[in-house]
């Protein structure tokens, strides 16, 4: 699944691949996770002018001229592809732009959700809620803290990937009790969250380049079922928490 970095460089690509160029058409071809009908989609986005494409927590959002706005959740398996003649496989939805450029939305599963006119989340962020806020959070939440981080209710962006990446480098347990982290590693944890987010935007736009390429997980330290030892060389244990399963190390430190 996409998650925050992903999201923030896609944004990026298709913003400067995009950005002022008239959507000509709408071709849907999975209506099913549409909020609205086909018609009523295709009525407000076509003849507009793409102004600027954003991420919103773990969605894409792409402004339209005369203030339409489309939000788009990949979920699980959704992809963004470049069309070159032919659609490609599993296309729900494929924006059509002047001279002759476009790109399509893929999803074998065909759970990727468009939304016009999303509603504003309630929840900060995860790049941009402050560290009193983070504290906050964590000191109400008697959850694992592997599950507080993830619930996009607290906070947007991260997912399962990203926390276990987040939590190695904090050298805290995913099995800890959010309200049990001391004041100093819950600080440590709310930096880390952004310097972990931030790393990785940078490692996968100089990997993308110009380019719709999927999610890059070639740099990442614990999560992958096929690392076996973390940079410092500790075993790397796994865990299903809260139905997912969850990477790290015996070096990260327990607070129950």
């Amino acid at each position: 699944m996409a998650e925050l970095p992903d999201l923030t460089v896609f944004a990026k690509t298709l913003t400067r691949l995009y950005k002022g160029k008239t959507l000509n058409d709408l071709e849907i071809k999975v209506a099913k996770k549409l909020n609205v009908t086909s018609a009523e989609l295709k009525t407000a986005l076509e003849g507009t002018t793409l102004n600027q494409v954003e991420r919103a927590g773990k969605t894409l959002q792409f402004h339209f001229g005369k203030d339409q706005v489309l939000g788009l959740h990949l979920m699980l398996r959704g992809e963004l592809k470049a069309i070159s003649g032919d659609l490609p496989k599993h296309t729900i939805l494929a924006f059509h732009f002047t001279e002759g450029k476009g790109f399509a939305v893929t999803d074998v599963l065909k759970q990727a959700t468009t939304t016009l006119s999303p509603p504003i989340a309630k929840a900060p962020d995860a790049l941009e809620i402050t560290e009193t806020e983070f504290l906050t959070l964590l000191s109400r939440r008697k959850k694992n803290i592997k599950e507080v981080l993830i619930d996009q209710k607290a906070f947007r962006g991260i997912g399962n990937s990203y926390a276990d990446e987040i939590l190695w480098e904090a050298s805290i347990s995913p099995l800890s009790i959010a309200d049990k982290i001391p004041e100093k590693q819950a600080k440590k944890l709310f930096r880390t969250i952004s310097k972990v987010l931030n790393e990785a935007i940078k490692a996968i736009t100089k990997e993308n380049g110009n380019e719709l390429k999927g999610e890059l997980r070639d740099f990442m330290k614990i999560h992958g079922a096929k690392i076996e030892r973390s940079p410092t060389g500790k075993t790397i244990r796994s865990e299903k928490i809260g139905g997912r399963t969850a990477y790290y190390t015996s070096e990260q430190k327990l607070y129950k």
